[in-house]
């Protein structure tokens, strides 16, 4: 059975806006007007005998927290985030954007596959070396990866487009610029 809903993520630039008929909703104000949406989602309802065909395999992940000392192992659905996943079972892992934009979450996989087409912080090149990010990533094995370091990781990606390598606090010209104010 399919039923139609409300999309929840248009604004107001995509609403319709008209005019509400004051006979048919009295509670309404004179001159109140009312919003609704163009766009509808259809979504599958199942039912109870139906949800045994819909299954998706999960698969055990587990994560090495370097910074913490821990590690964490529980399962997750094919088609599931590995960071969503974990949050949903009371599991704190590193993150920052959510999107897969920055290296907060990122981990090296030590052993399996994971899927990962939303990862624009890391690049093709550190993908092949087996980095990947945990907010935007789907096991598609049993996983075990390790938390790195952000800025290692940043640096790794962003560092060639840095001439001269990181840059050192120079105590020195600190000084010069302070002694002219």
């Amino acid at each position: 059975m399919a039923l139609v809903l409300p999309c929840t993520f248009c604004t107001s630039l995509q609403r319709k806006t008209f005019s509400v008929n004051r006979r048919n909703s009295p509670n309404l104000r004179r001159g109140v007007k009312a919003t609704t949406c163009e766009f509808r989602i259809p979504v599958e309802v199942s039912t109870p005998s139906d949800r045994g065909s819909l299954s998706v395999p999960s698969h055990k992940v587990t994560v090495h927290d370097r910074l913490r000392g821990v590690v964490h192992e529980f399962e997750v659905p094919e088609d599931q985030y590995i960071l969503h996943s974990a949050e949903s079972q009371n599991i704190t892992l590193p993150f920052a954007c959510r999107h897969g934009c920055c290296t907060s979450c990122a981990v090296r996989v030590k052993s399996g596959e994971l899927r990962q087409p939303q990862a624009l912080g890391i690049s093709a090149e550190l993908k092949s070396q087996g980095y990947a990010l945990l907010c935007v990533g789907f096991p598609t094995s049993d996983l075990e990866v390790e938390t790195q370091d952000e800025d290692e990781v940043y640096w790794l990606q962003f560092g060639r487009y840095f001439a001269r390598g990181p840059i050192e606090r120079d105590d020195y010209a600190l000084e010069l610029a302070m002694g002219d104010e």
